[in-house]
């Protein structure tokens, strides 16, 4: 019996669309994530990049369980003393929808070089419009 090991050579890699409207956060970006590694095919290797492009429209649309909404807060530090910033969760919804996917998806990605190459996949845009109708995307239907 012989482990079979796929080259970079053989990799085909599709392109999803995924409407985040009313879908809640943390499902979302884990079968986002699924999605952005490969775990979803058979062929399925860890160290490479078998994962396909997901598209994510409707950002501003996503939602949140329980008290988050209100509760959740996002940290960033400059790296000098006092430089914490936090950003309640409504404002960066506000501002920045796609940050909040974004950094949602990112914790469930190796924390490596091949999680940085994976993110750079993911293509988020707070409306319905996106500009990769060239690719074909497939509709992607999230799992209830």
């Amino acid at each position: 019996m012989k482990t079979y090991s796929m080259k970079e050579s053989e990799i085909h890699n599709d392109w999803y669309l995924v409407d985040a409207e009313n879908q809640v956060l943390g499902r979302l970006a884990s079968q986002v994530a699924t999605l952005l590694r490969g775990k979803h095919k058979p062929t399925y290797t860890p160290h490479l990049e078998m994962g396909d492009f997901v598209i994510v429209v409707n950002a501003d649309k996503v939602a949140l369980t329980g008290r988050k909404a209100e509760t959740k807060i996002y940290y960033r530090h400059s790296g000098y003393p006092g430089g914490l910033k936090a950003t309640p969760y409504k404002v960066m919804l506000a501002r920045h929808p796609d940050r909040v996917i974004r950094f949602a998806v990112k914790g469930m990605l190796p924390k490596t070089r091949l999680g940085r190459h994976l993110l750079r996949r993911l293509k988020i845009y707070a409306g319905p419009n996106h500009p990769h109708e060239a690719q074909q995307p497939k509709r992607y239907e999230l799992k209830k």
